[in-house]
C-alpha cells in the first residue's frame, strides 16, 4: 500500500503588499500601467488569494476535527479458520461519514474521492475541500482484494472501499477507538470450534490442565477465549509439549 499526500503551499506574501493588492491592481489599470507591471499586480493578487484560502481552510480544519468525536470500531471481520482464523473490527466507511458529513458541512468543508486501476492496483484519491477554494489531497493504491474468492469487480469494490476509508482518515487526521480488538470493553471475537479442539489436542499432549489455562488468560471457560489470544496460547502449549 502506497500513501502519498499532497499539499498545495502558496508563496510566501510580503506584508508590504498583503493589504490591499486588489485595490493596486484597480489603480495600476486605472493609470494606465505597463502590462508586466499589470500582470506583476495579478501574481500578486492570485498568490495573496491563495495564502487567504489556506488559511481559511487550515482554520476551518482545526476547527472541525475539534468537533469530530473518536470513532468506534463496530464492524466485525473474521478471516481463514481453525488455526488459520484472524479475527479484527474496523470503523465502517458509511459510519464515518455520518459522523463526520455535518461537522465537516458547518466549516464549510467537504470531500470528493477519484478512483482509478492500473493493471492490479487500485487508487484512491481523497480531495477536501473549503469553501473558500483551497483543497488538500491524500492518495493511497494498493492491490485488488481477491480473497474470500472474490471475482473481478468484487475484488475491485472491496479495495476501493477500504482505500476511500484510510484516505478519508488519513485526510481528516481521524482518531479511531483504541480497543482495535474489543480489550477494552470485552467484546473481541471468541475463538471457533475448530481452535478448542486443537488447544484442548495441545493440553492433552503437553500435560497442561485447562484449568490452569484458563487461569492464564483470566477466562471462565475456554470458548471465551479471544480468537487474537490463540496463536499465544497454542505456542505456549506447543513449547511446553516439546520440553515434556
Amino acid at each position: 500500500m502506497k500513501l502519498v499526500t499532497a499539499h498545495s503551499s502558496p508563496e510566501p506574501i510580503s506584508p508590504l503588499f498583503a493589504i490591499a493588492p486588489l485595490a493596486m491592481l484597480s489603480q495600476a489599470v486605472e493609470r494606465g500601467a505597463s502590462p508586466d507591471t499589470i500582470e506583476r499586480l495579478m501574481g500578486l493578487h492570485e498568490r495573496f488569494e491563495a495564502h487567504q484560502a489556506r488559511k481559511a481552510f487550515d482554520n476551518a480544519m482545526a476547527q472541525a476535527k475539534a468537533e469530530i468525536p473518536v470513532i468506534l470500531k463496530k464492524r466485525d471481520v473474521t478471516l481463514g479458520s481453525g488455526s488459520r482464523r484472524n479475527a479484527y473490527r474496523y470503523e465502517d466507511l458509511a459510519e464515518i461519514a455520518r459522523t463526520v458529513n455535518p461537522i465537516l458541512s458547518r466549516h464549510g468543508l467537504s470531500y470528493r474521492f477519484r478512483t482509478s486501476v492500473e493493471d492490479d492496483r487500485v487508487m484512491v484519491t481523497c480531495i477536501v475541500s473549503h469553501r473558500d477554494g483551497h483543497a488538500e489531497e491524500n492518495q493511497i493504491s494498493a492491490a485488488k482484494d481477491e480473497s474470500g474468492g472474490k471475482n473481478a469487480i468484487q475484488a475491485i469494490g472491496s479495495a476501493l472501499t477500504y482505500l476511500q476509508r484510510m484516505t478519508l482518515k488519513a485526510s481528516l487526521g481521524l482518531a479511531a477507538a483504541e480497543d482495535d480488538d474489543g480489550q477494552a470493553t470485552g467484546t473481541q471475537l471468541p475463538i471457533d470450534g475448530d481452535q478448542i479442539r486443537e488447544i484442548l489436542t495441545l493440553l492433552k499432549q503437553s500435560g497442561t490442565s485447562k484449568a490452569a489455562l484458563l487461569r492464564f488468560f483470566k477466562i471462565e471457560a475456554l470458548p471465551d477465549l479471544p480468537a487474537i489470544k490463540f496463536r499465544q496460547a497454542t505456542d505456549m502449549l506447543t513449547a511446553k509439549g516439546k520440553r515434556a
